[in-house]
């Protein structure tokens, strides 16, 4: 499956009133390399694998293939993962038929908070909320896998 998405920094916390959801996320690494990732995921209460394949050059579009595991499972891979395990929580905001997932960021990379829109094709037109700040798509130091490894207040 192809996963197409733009990614924009958050300037305001008023997305926080229209979210229809919030979920705590913690999501460590257990392979980082440039051409895939192999990520493992505690949302709420459901464990996951991922293996996500290299961007695009834009950086809208890779392969992403998920599976639900136990969050035993999960917790017993979260051991194995690189350093840098991330914790954050996930707001789903729905805006006209597309949802936003705002990610509000913990420990070393507190203070980051980044919404990301998933599309059906690279060219779709989409509303911007008056929250939504500059668009941070295919900048690398904003992908998951590398704040894990260089955490926001380090930069």
């Amino acid at each position: 499956m192809i996963e197409i998405e733009r990614k924009f920094l958050v300037k305001s916390d008023s997305y926080k009133s229209l979210a229809k959801s919030k979920t705590r996320i913690v999501q460590g690494f257990l392979n980082t390399d440039a051409n895939r990732t192999v990520r493992v995921r505690i949302k709420g209460d459901v464990g996951f694998i991922t293996v996500k394949g290299k961007s695009n050059e834009a950086g809208t579009s890779r392969f992403e293939w998920e599976k639900e595991i136990s969050v035993e499972d999960a917790d017993n891979l979260l051991e194995l993962c690189e350093k840098g395990i991330l914790e954050k929580c996930r707001y789903e905001i729905v805006s006209e038929n597309h949802v936003y997932e705002v990610d509000e960021f913990y420990g070393d990379n507190e203070g980051l908070t980044v919404a990301e829109i998933e599309l059906n094709s690279e060219n779709e037109r989409f509303q911007k909320p008056d929250w939504l700040g500059k668009e941070v798509t295919g900048e690398v130091k904003y992908y998951n896998s590398q704040l894990s490894k260089k955490p926001f207040k380090k930069w």
